[in-house]
């Protein structure tokens, strides 16, 4: 188990023992219209492990993942300080460009968005973005993250087919396969399995902790159980501000703060 940072101090945060993480948040501050919504964010998070972020509606989740691919400095009226690294790069910084940060990013969406184009298309569109126009190299990367998702064998017969055929939970592990296609370095999910049926969600999360091999995973969820099957780490998050982080069955079964404690009792929603 990686050792994990400390939240109670800025410094301490900052100074884990961590290893070159591939996250680390410094300061971070995140304002919309005006409403402060990120308070004060200073974090490392584990490498090659799953970290998934929970907390009450509204308390600022689903905005701390955006920033990580800098999704929430696009709406109007955000306005952010701090820094946030990306393997030592700051995403924020004046020099940072978007598309090639957003490439080290696979993201899982609440719902499934497959391109309206084929199931090979689909697997083959980012690498083509980025250059490989090699007809043998494309085959390969759409055959090997199909594999990766567990998904080849359902529709090796059928890559010229719209993807728009395919089931929502095959969608869903089609839309991860080519958000892998990239080498991104990390995967981020939100809310991914929330649309989908019980196999289909069960599929996903047996994925997401082989792909941790591999990829540093941070996910948004509202779904403790879920929550306690897939994480290495909690991450739990209360009026924009952490609350709490540590290891799974530390933070669930024996929290340090009284209004973690009430949240994983139900009596915060």
């Amino acid at each position: 188990m990686h050792a994990y940072p400390s939240i109670e101090t800025k410094e301490s945060s900052l100074n884990s023992p961590l290893t070159d993480p591939h996250i680390q948040i410094k300061d971070l501050n995140v304002y919309i219209d005006g409403r402060h919504i990120l308070k004060n964010i200073n974090l490392a998070l584990p490498n090659n492990s799953v970290t998934s972020i929970i907390g009450p509606s509204g308390c600022g989740k689903t905005t701390l993942l955006k920033t990580l691919n800098r999704l929430v400095d696009d709406t109007k009226g955000v306005e952010i300080t701090g820094s946030v690294l990306v393997n030592g790069e700051d995403i924020y910084g004046k020099d940072a460009e978007v598309t090639h940060i957003r490439k080290k990013m696979g993201l899982l969406s609440q719902k499934p968005y497959p391109l309206p184009m084929s199931i090979y298309d689909n697997v083959a569109y980012g690498p083509r973005i980025h250059g490989t126009k090699n007809k043998k190299e494309l085959d390969k990367i759409v055959e090997t993250q199909l594999r990766n998702v567990a998904l080849w064998d359902e529709v090796k017969d059928r890559l010229g087919q719209s993807a728009s055929g395919l089931s929502i939970g095959q969608q869903q592990r089609l839309c991860l396969a080519r958000g892998l296609a990239v080498e991104p370095e990390i995967i981020l999910g939100d809310e991914s399995t929330s649309a989908l049926d019980p196999l289909s969600t069960a599929k996903i999360e047996e994925l997401l902790i082989e792909l941790k091999q591999d990829y540093t995973i941070v996910l948004v969820t509202h779904i403790l159980r879920q929550a306690r099957r897939v994480s290495d780490y909690i991450l739990f998050v209360y009026g924009g501000e952490i609350l709490e982080f540590g290891p799974t069955e530390q933070v669930l079964l024996n929290p340090q703060h009284e209004i973690t404690k009430q949240y994983v009792k139900g009596f915060i929603s």
